[in-house]
């Protein structure tokens, strides 16, 4: 196989973004980083990097095992990343999900205006 692989094709390609430019915004706006600095969408990768991927509060830590050019399927994905994000970082996008939901009893409709101001200022002060 080639020396390296841009970065943006490769995220692409593992399945980590669902388009390339997704992957090249990522890149370009610092949410993409190898060995602790931002990168370029061109950068090229090599095997045995270990790349920061940060995606909405999760912070994402990946080891490339094997470069690739194609997109592959779901299933193969773990042949060339290896998974190092810690445990807790997915504890704590699951109960992020968990927090932010409101319950209503159903069919008392929608919340009015009202309401909603209310529910915004509860959120706020627990939050903080």
């Amino acid at each position: 196989m080639e020396e390296g692989v841009r970065i943006d094709k490769w995220l692409w390609c593992v399945r980590i973004y669902k388009t390339r430019s997704q992957a090249t915004i990522a890149c370009k706006s610092g949410k993409v980083k190898v060995n602790d600095g931002n990168i370029k969408p061109s950068h090229e990768v090599k095997i045995g990097e270990v790349i920061l991927i940060t995606i909405s509060a999760l912070q994402k830590r990946i080891k490339v095992k094997e470069l690739l050019t194609n997109r592959i399927s779901a299933k193969l994905v773990e042949n060339y990343v290896e998974d190092l994000t810690p445990k807790e970082e997915y504890e704590k996008l699951k109960m992020k999900r968990e927090v932010g939901f409101e319950y209503r009893r159903r069919g008392i409709g929608r919340p009015t205006k009202k309401e909603r101001r209310e529910i915004e200022i509860l959120k706020k002060y627990l939050g903080d």
